[in-house]
């Protein structure tokens, strides 16, 4: 008999591995997978809910991947999870991502936090541009 995701979260939510719990901080933070916002909350837990998104960046740092689960394939791990690599220009990619999500009705509360959490790789991704040195006008020799 499968449980529903919220009785799962109330189980879970206090008492999980993935926590990272430290005084003055209201919200814990999470280290799980496919944990959009690194938050430890019902909403964008990757434990808990039967379909989860995750961006990670890939091996290469040439791109992005977007790391999934189905829906109909919750009691089967191994088959659940799918990731699909994007490597194109960061405009292409992220498009493609968009598009990815919409267009499988996967859940429309993360596309946005997906979107964000892919443009911050890309944007880490980027060369660092060297900083020019400046040029001391000479002495006037007399």
């Amino acid at each position: 008999m499968a449980s529903s995701s919220h009785l799962n979260w109330l189980i879970v939510r206090d008492t999980n591995a993935f926590l990272l719990k430290q005084r003055n901080i209201k919200k814990p933070f999470s280290k799980e997978r496919n944990n959009l916002t690194n938050l430890s909350s019902f909403r964008y837990s990757g434990l808990v809910h039967k379909r989860t998104v995750g961006v990670v960046p890939t091996d290469d740092n040439k791109g992005f991947t977007l790391e999934y689960k189905k829906g109909r394939c919750y009691n089967k791990p191994q088959k659940a999870a799918v990731s699909v690599t994007f490597k194109a220009g960061p405009r292409r990619a992220l498009r493609n991502l968009k598009r990815h999500l919409v267009n499988n009705k996967y859940r429309r509360d993360l596309t946005q936090c997906a979107l964000r959490k892919a443009s911050a790789i890309l944007r880490s991704q980027k060369p660092v541009k060297g900083k020019k040195e400046k040029k001391t006008a000479k002495p006037k020799a007399e």
